[in-house]
Protein backbone atom coordinates (compact mmCIF):
# COMPACT_ATOMS: atom_id res chain seq x y z
CA UNK A 1 0.00 0.00 0.00
CA UNK A 2 1.42 3.81 -0.62
CA UNK A 3 0.71 6.58 2.11
CA UNK A 4 0.58 9.85 1.55
CA UNK A 5 0.10 12.47 3.75
CA UNK A 6 -1.79 15.41 2.39
CA UNK A 7 -1.56 19.13 2.70
CA UNK A 8 -2.86 17.97 6.60
CA UNK A 9 -0.33 15.98 7.41
CA UNK A 10 -2.67 13.42 9.88
CA UNK A 11 -5.14 13.03 7.05
CA UNK A 12 -3.83 10.20 4.71
CA UNK A 13 -4.39 8.92 1.73
CA UNK A 14 -4.00 5.70 0.88
CA UNK A 15 -3.58 3.82 -2.64
CA UNK A 16 -3.75 -0.14 -2.74
CA UNK A 17 -2.01 -2.77 -4.35
CA UNK A 18 -4.46 -4.35 -6.58
CA UNK A 19 -3.68 -7.50 -8.09
CA UNK A 20 -6.03 -8.18 -11.14
CA UNK A 21 -5.93 -10.82 -13.82
CA UNK A 22 -9.20 -11.72 -15.96
CA UNK A 23 -11.06 -13.43 -13.63
CA UNK A 24 -11.31 -9.66 -11.45
CA UNK A 25 -9.13 -8.44 -8.68
CA UNK A 26 -8.13 -8.65 -5.01
CA UNK A 27 -6.31 -6.29 -2.81
CA UNK A 28 -5.81 -5.67 0.95
CA UNK A 29 -8.09 -2.38 2.43
CA UNK A 30 -6.41 -2.52 5.81
CA UNK A 31 -3.55 -4.37 7.31
CA UNK A 32 -3.01 -3.45 10.75
CA UNK A 33 0.82 -3.77 10.29
CA UNK A 34 1.13 -1.54 7.06
CA UNK A 35 -1.30 0.68 8.66
CA UNK A 36 0.73 1.01 12.17
CA UNK A 37 4.21 1.29 9.91
CA UNK A 38 2.59 4.55 8.61
CA UNK A 39 1.60 5.85 11.56
CA UNK A 40 -2.44 4.91 11.40
CA UNK A 41 -2.29 2.61 14.93
CA UNK A 42 -5.51 2.78 15.88
CA UNK A 43 -8.23 -0.28 16.71
CA UNK A 44 -11.20 0.00 14.61
CA UNK A 45 -14.35 -0.73 16.64
CA UNK A 46 -17.41 -0.08 14.11
CA UNK A 47 -17.56 -0.63 10.40
CA UNK A 48 -20.40 1.56 8.67
CA UNK A 49 -21.86 1.07 5.18
CA UNK A 50 -24.25 4.21 3.07
CA UNK A 51 -25.22 4.55 0.23
CA UNK A 52 -26.37 7.50 -1.29
CA UNK A 53 -27.66 8.81 -4.44
CA UNK A 54 -25.88 11.76 -6.83
CA UNK A 55 -26.32 15.02 -4.94
CA UNK A 56 -26.03 13.82 -1.31
CA UNK A 57 -24.24 15.47 0.75
CA UNK A 58 -23.59 13.82 4.25
CA UNK A 59 -22.03 15.77 6.46
CA UNK A 60 -19.71 17.55 8.04
CA UNK A 61 -19.85 15.41 11.25
CA UNK A 62 -17.90 14.85 14.08
CA UNK A 63 -18.68 13.78 17.57
CA UNK A 64 -17.53 15.76 20.79
CA UNK A 65 -16.51 13.36 23.77
CA UNK A 66 -15.60 10.49 21.39
CA UNK A 67 -14.60 11.76 18.17
CA UNK A 68 -14.15 8.60 15.34
CA UNK A 69 -11.09 8.31 13.33
CA UNK A 70 -12.62 7.10 10.25
CA UNK A 71 -10.92 4.93 7.24
CA UNK A 72 -13.26 5.44 4.18
CA UNK A 73 -13.43 4.07 0.43
CA UNK A 74 -15.90 4.09 -1.70
CA UNK A 75 -16.88 0.74 -2.91
CA UNK A 76 -19.81 1.92 -5.99
CA UNK A 77 -19.66 4.87 -7.66
CA UNK A 78 -17.75 7.95 -6.88
CA UNK A 79 -17.75 10.88 -4.04
CA UNK A 80 -16.27 13.75 -3.14
CA UNK A 81 -14.36 13.44 0.03
CA UNK A 82 -13.45 16.07 2.73
CA UNK A 83 -11.93 16.12 6.05
CA UNK A 84 -11.73 19.05 8.10
CA UNK A 85 -9.08 19.65 11.34
CA UNK A 86 -11.44 20.83 13.83
CA UNK A 87 -8.84 20.41 16.95
CA UNK A 88 -8.55 23.95 18.06
CA UNK A 89 -4.75 23.71 19.33
CA UNK A 90 -3.94 22.34 15.59
CA UNK A 91 -1.68 24.33 13.47
CA UNK A 92 -3.96 23.41 10.73
CA UNK A 93 -7.26 24.20 12.32
CA UNK A 94 -10.10 24.99 10.20
CA UNK A 95 -8.31 24.10 7.29
CA UNK A 96 -9.45 21.20 5.18
CA UNK A 97 -8.29 18.55 2.45
CA UNK A 98 -10.55 16.94 -0.10
CA UNK A 99 -10.36 14.16 -2.73
CA UNK A 100 -12.32 11.97 -5.59
CA UNK A 101 -12.69 8.24 -4.42
CA UNK A 102 -14.25 5.76 -6.32
CA UNK A 103 -14.96 2.41 -7.01
CA UNK A 104 -12.92 2.39 -10.02
CA UNK A 105 -9.48 4.61 -8.48
CA UNK A 106 -9.98 2.50 -4.91
CA UNK A 107 -8.52 5.49 -3.12
CA UNK A 108 -9.28 5.43 0.52
CA UNK A 109 -8.62 8.55 2.98
CA UNK A 110 -7.64 8.27 6.51
CA UNK A 111 -9.36 11.07 8.89
CA UNK A 112 -7.61 11.29 12.47
CA UNK A 113 -10.09 11.62 15.73
CA UNK A 114 -10.30 15.38 15.52
CA UNK A 115 -12.06 16.22 12.59
CA UNK A 116 -15.05 16.78 10.43
CA UNK A 117 -16.27 14.49 8.20
CA UNK A 118 -18.24 14.23 5.12
CA UNK A 119 -18.98 13.62 1.59
CA UNK A 120 -20.70 14.57 -1.36
CA UNK A 121 -22.23 11.87 -3.86
CA UNK A 122 -20.60 12.87 -7.84
CA UNK A 123 -22.11 9.64 -9.60
CA UNK A 124 -25.75 8.32 -10.08
CA UNK A 125 -25.42 6.82 -6.57
CA UNK A 126 -22.45 5.51 -4.39
CA UNK A 127 -22.16 3.15 -1.67
CA UNK A 128 -19.31 4.03 1.20
CA UNK A 129 -17.89 1.55 3.49
CA UNK A 130 -15.77 3.54 6.20
CA UNK A 131 -14.12 1.60 9.81
CA UNK A 132 -14.54 3.78 12.92
CA UNK A 133 -12.12 4.12 15.80
CA UNK A 134 -15.05 4.67 18.00
CA UNK A 135 -18.28 4.11 18.70
CA UNK A 136 -21.06 5.81 17.23
CA UNK A 137 -22.80 7.70 20.08
CA UNK A 138 -26.02 9.98 19.08
CA UNK A 139 -25.36 12.09 22.06
CA UNK A 140 -21.86 13.98 21.03
CA UNK A 141 -22.79 14.19 17.44
CA UNK A 142 -22.50 17.10 16.09
CA UNK A 143 -22.71 18.48 12.06
CA UNK A 144 -21.40 21.58 10.40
Amino acid sequence: MNFTPTAIPEVILIEPRVFGDSRGFFMETYQQREFAKSGIDHAFVQDNHSRSVQGTLRGLHYQVNHPQGKLVRAIMGEIFDVAVDLRRSSPSFGKWVGYVLSAENKLQLWVPPGFGHGFYTLSDWAEVVYKATDFYSPVDERSI
